[in-house]
């Protein structure tokens, strides 16, 4: 070694500061190393988002047949594409039950879901399957194998489960409609998340022949849709022609404790039906109930679970403890169904799916028929409350969805909410429609309707015939949002029956009945409110509702002008 290398070598080594300069170089290099790995990782996040917002799980194409020439009815689905949840069976394909483990024990399928078939044959084409929770045992639409498929109207949030791919297929525009399975609200809970209809039709009136049971006693085959008219269509092909045709009356039963658990305000959920059903044809006054009472009273083999039962805010324990036959239904059936391949394959699960199994699989109860005989009495009763023209109003959720691959889990308080609210049809077996409400907090919201086994065309039709008004009465309570402040309730009930009176004055009779109706709620002791609107009714030829109207105003003020 030269002399100048020696001397440079000696001069570092004696040399404090340059020790200090060559570590702050080394740690600059660390830091920019580890910065430019974590932007990579980010962007390697970023690409891996795939087109279909994760809502895929197998992608193929199902052709419908050739529209038949003129002059033979057109097919009433032409020109529609779907998907179907991972335990739809395909011909030539294996379903996947939203697990690998599943999919690499179990043979191709012999033949094609009966629920895809007709909608085939009526000119829909399928285009894959899609992501499921585990062995539909999930609420979150969290899958360890698949990923969580990103929630179009809220990113940051889970979709909710077990049928997630499908709510998001439908919500992200990817198709116009998804089919599902809902054993313990698996639509109905990524409906809410997702802001889309659903339907949920009464159990046994569709063919769950071709799909992988969790349940049997409780699963159904239901849809979702973003449009109420896709929503009706697919309900004309499905249901049989008997299952509740059009009836001249209908009327619409508000489960009030439920909504008292709802942390979403009345005026942007129970008003807004209320308000949209008092300008539609056919609809008498609505009643309200207290249905946690109603289910004590008319579901006697339900007592030996209420001891059992946790009570809830509100004193609706009877509600939990029909959730508690509801989910111990499920693990006795499960069990029946699943016990051999869970033991014997002993599959990969996520946490909370592998909790839910081993819960089913680890099933003692020897009471098995008190289970089913709560059922029937649950059927039973919920008919005799709604009758043939009843339909329940309940949330569909009561609380909001978790962010994102967040390490909380469901509370237990959450949990029992959402059981409270999805038993009440899943275990009557009854049908139920899903429809959004916009958003509250940034998180979408909305309500359900329930009608008596059997009357699933009868609800379709309810809902498809609500819908617009339904949606004309969020646009408006939005803007009442936006309204000045007012502090006083009188100050603003004024202000609305003026705005009642200029709509009156333009012949626009609807609109002034929406003013007048507003205006009774904030102040329901003003006899002219009612007189006024009993002139909007006279207008549109609904004397009921005017007469009531009158006689409202008159106990008010027997000089109401009426």
């Amino acid at each position: 070694m030269d002399s100048s290398a020696r001397s440079g070598a000696g001069g570092v080594t004696g040399n404090p500061r340059a020790w200090i300069v060559a570590g702050i170089a080394v740690a600059g290099v660390i830091v920019v190393a580890e910065a430019a790995r974590r932007r990579r990782r980010w962007l390697r996040g970023k690409c891996t988002v795939p087109a279909d917002s994760g809502a895929f799980c197998e992608r193929l194409e199902l052709a419908p047949p050739p529209q038949p020439p003129p002059p033979a009815a057109r097919q009433l689905l032409s020109g529609l594409t779907f998907a179907a949840s991972d335990n739809f069976e395909i011909e030539g394909y294996v379903a996947g039950f939203g697990n690998p483990d599943w999919k690499r024990t179990h043979k191709a399928a012999s033949r094609t879901a009966v629920a895809v078939t007709m909608l085939l044959k009526q000119g829909a084409t399928c285009v894959g399957r899609t992501v499921m929770d585990e062995l539909g045992f999930g609420v979150t639409g969290e899958n360890l194998h698949c990923g969580t498929p990103i929630n179009p109207v809220s990113p940051t949030v889970v979709p909710g489960g077990s049928c997630s791919g499908s709510a998001v297929a439908v919500s992200a525009q990817l198709v116009d409609f998804a089919l599902g399975t809902d054993t313990t609200g698996d639509l109905r809970i990524p409906a809410s998340f997702c802001g889309l209809l659903c339907f949920r039709p009464s159990h046994g009136v569709v063919s769950t022949l071709g799909t992988i049971a969790n349940s049997q006693s409780l699963d159904t085959i239901g849809w979702f849709a973003r449009d109420p008219r896709v929503l009706h269509r697919v309900g004309d092909v499905l249901l049989p022609a008997a299952s509740g045709g059009l009836k001249e009356k209908k009327q619409l039963v508000f489960a009030d404790d439920c909504f008292e658990l709802l942390k979403v305000p009345k005026q942007k959920t129970m008003h807004i039906i209320e308000n949209a059903v008092h300008t539609l044809p056919g609809y008498q006054p609505p009643k309200h109930i207290n249905i946690g009472q109603y289910i004590s009273s008319n579901v006697p083999s339900l007592k030996e679970f209420c001891q059992h039962a946790t009570k809830l805010q509100g004193g609706i324990s009877a509600l939990k403890a029909l959730c508690a036959v509801m989910l111990l239904l499920q693990r006795y059936e499960f069990k029946a169904n699943h016990e051999d391949w869970v033991n014997t394959v002993k599959p990969k699960l996520g946490l909370d799916i592998s909790t839910r199994v081993l819960q089913a699989v680890n099933f003692t109860d020897d009471n098995i028929k008190s289970l089913y005989i709560v059922r029937n009495e649950w059927r039973a009763a919920l008919k005799n409350l709604l009758k043939d023209t009843g339909i329940l109003v309940l949330p569909t959720m009561a609380g909001y969805p978790l962010k994102r691959n967040s390490r909380k889990r469901l509370s237990p308080e959450f949990e029992d909410r959402m059981y409270a609210f999805v038993c009440i049809a899943a275990l009557s077996g009854c049908c139920q429609a899903t429809v959004p409400l916009g958003n509250h907090s940034d998180h979408p919201i909305s309500l359900s309707f329930v009608a008596p086994h059997g009357s699933d065309k009868f609800l379709l039709r309810a809902i498809l015939d609500m819908y617009s008004t339904i949606q004309e009465q969020l646009v408006f309570a939005s803007k009442l949002a936006l309204r000045p402040v007012i502090n006083n309730d009188i100050g603003a009930s004024e202000l609305l029956k003026e705005k009642g009176n200029n709509s009156f004055k333009i012949k626009e009779w609807s609109k002034a009945i929406e003013f007048y109706s507003e205006a009774i709620k904030l102040n329901d002791t003003n006899a002219a409110y009612y007189s006024n609107r009993a002139a909007a009714y006279l207008e549109l030829g609904r004397f009921k509702q005017a007469e009531a109207d009158c006689d409202k105003a008159l106990l008010l003020d027997k000089k109401a002008k009426c």
